[in-house]
């Protein structure tokens, strides 16, 4: 079927929607030419209201040549005045712009995207919220402009929000960013589903491509997709003072609806946890949990690899000293609470109550860096080096436990194979000459070893075509109570 439509149907199809889209290129240019922000406010003069009635009109064309023959919507939209924000989910796909063009709702985006030829014109229709990557305080600002526009009592459009913050599979809600909350004011949850019987439409951290998306999804006969308005969510009091629990809540009515379980894992996680570096963190790892800490403990993402060096350069002086919770406190700068004592607790290896701060400083640049092993792997061995630059097999076993977040590794095949001399310790450079000759390293060297082993380390499962949600998730609400899994038992 594949072999057929690519040779039929799919290049008509990929001709008319890009036909279409280059038609509503015009009208979109026409009516953003200079409009002033002041005018934005304004209500819609008939002219614009007109070019809205086009542009919807061309790309709902523009989705029919895609496949999508009829979409599917329950429920009522809310006026801009009973619900300024829209909370879109699950986000699984590029597709979920198509509640986006049946609205025309404003939506975050990145500023490069304005740029991008003829689609940046069609974004720009829309007034979206601009984010910056090249701006520290975009985050801030981004915020609040959500919080302006949200309560101008409906001068501005609504405001179309995946609150994930990323694509999963569908199969539960990841952690809710607080972006969409922090107004305060009502907002209209919106679910997706695509029922269809072969899912091309998916497009996460593993599996098909964009491009290969596009392509599957094209040379389907027929496109299913559901858009559902929930009924308006008004905040409780203390839901406007707690834009964690606002979101929260939120996000558990969209999962009753959508008849899935919530996760308490976030879009960090999910980075970490499919990371494409050397190291992929196996199911069982404690990092994920650490990661949390870190978050709850305050240390922002966006100062995270400052924050990396100065522990690491405080670490540098400590050499092998241990310290105790009060030590440990100090050294962050952080007061004694019950999330730096859990953090503690990781990794007090032996429960004696004094720790390896090397092994924190380590942990930390994972999830500062969960792409970057070999970065990884070489400020670990400026922490643990001896006066000749060189470290031990043991060494190496505590770095890469520590690197992977578990109880147990056998490094031994490893580092024979980079002690090619069998001197009976190893520099960076022979570890880094190494890697760069074997790439897939820790699939050849380390996991191979560990599969059905006594120790429990498991590769992260591949088994899943496309997403996050089925191997990372907790099994069960309960699994949240119980006490966190030091690293090393």
């Amino acid at each position: 079927q594949i072999a057929f439509m690519t040779l039929t149907l799919f290049p008509i199809r990929l001709f008319f929607a890009a036909f279409m889209m280059l038609l509503a290129w015009p009208f979109a240019f026409i009516a953003s030419m200079g409009s002033e922000e002041r005018e934005l406010e304004k209500p819609l003069s008939w002219w614009r209201k007109i070019v809205d009635i086009l542009l919807k009109a061309i790309m709902r064309m523009m989705w029919l040549a895609g496949g999508f023959h009829w979409i599917n919507v329950k429920g009522r939209r809310a006026l801009p005045e009973e619900a300024a924000i829209l909370t879109v989910a699950p986000h699984s796909s590029y597709f979920d712009a198509i509640p986006v063009t049946m609205t025309f709702a404003s939506i975050v985006m990145k500023a490069e995207s304005k740029d991008i030829p003829v689609w940046g014109t069609l974004i720009k229709y829309i007034r979206p919220v601009f984010v910056s990557r090249s701006d520290q305080d975009s985050r801030r600002k981004t915020v609040e402009e959500i919080k302006r526009r949200a309560q101008s009592d409906g001068k501005w459009p609504q405001i179309m929000i995946f609150p994930e913050g990323t694509c999963t599979n569908r199969s539960c809600l990841i952690t809710f960013k607080p972006g969409a909350f922090i107004p305060g004011v009502p907002v209209q949850p919106v679910v997706l589903r695509y029922p269809n019987k072969l899912d091309t439409i998916t497009w996460t951290w593993q599996g098909p491509g964009a491009l290969e998306i596009l392509w599957l999804t094209l040379c389907q006969l027929h496109n299913s997709v559901e858009i559902e308005f929930l009924p308006v969510y008004t905040p409780s009091e203390e839901e406007r003072k707690n834009p964690v629990l606002y979101a929260n809540n939120v996000r558990h009515v969209m999962a009753e609806a959508l008849g899935v379980s919530v996760t308490d894992y976030t879009f960090e996680d999910c980075q970490l946890a499919l990371a494409e570096g050397q190291l992929r963190l196996p199911s069982d790892t404690c990092l994920l949990e650490f990661a949390k800490l870190v978050r709850s403990l305050g240390l922002k993402p966006e100062t995270l690899e400052d924050d990396l060096d100065k522990y690491a350069t405080s670490a540098m002086k400590m050499k092998k000293e241990k310290v105790d919770l009060k030590e440990f406190s100090a050294y962050l700068e952080f007061p004694v609470s019950h999330t730096l004592e859990s953090m503690f607790a990781l990794f007090d290896e032996n429960e004696d109550g004094i720790i390896d701060i090397r092994e924190f400083v380590i942990a930390l640049s994972v999830v500062c860096k969960p792409s970057k092993t070999l970065e990884t792997i070489q400020l670990a061995f400026q922490l643990y080096q001896s006066e000749n630059g060189t470290i031990t097999e043991d060494d190496l076993a505590h770095i890469l436990k520590t690197a992977m977040g578990v109880s147990q590794i056998n490094v031994t095949h490893l580092f024979r194979a980079v002690d090619e001399e069998e001197k009976g310790e190893i520099t960076y450079d022979d570890f880094y000459g190494f890697a760069e000759l074997h790439p897939h390293f820790a699939e050849d060297y380390l996991y191979a070893d560990q599969m059905g082993a006594e120790s429990g380390l498991e590769t992260s499962s591949l088994s899943a075509p496309n997403g996050i949600c089925t191997d990372f998730s907790p099994e069960n609400a309960e699994d949240k109570n119980k006490p966190l899994q030091k690293k090393l038992n």
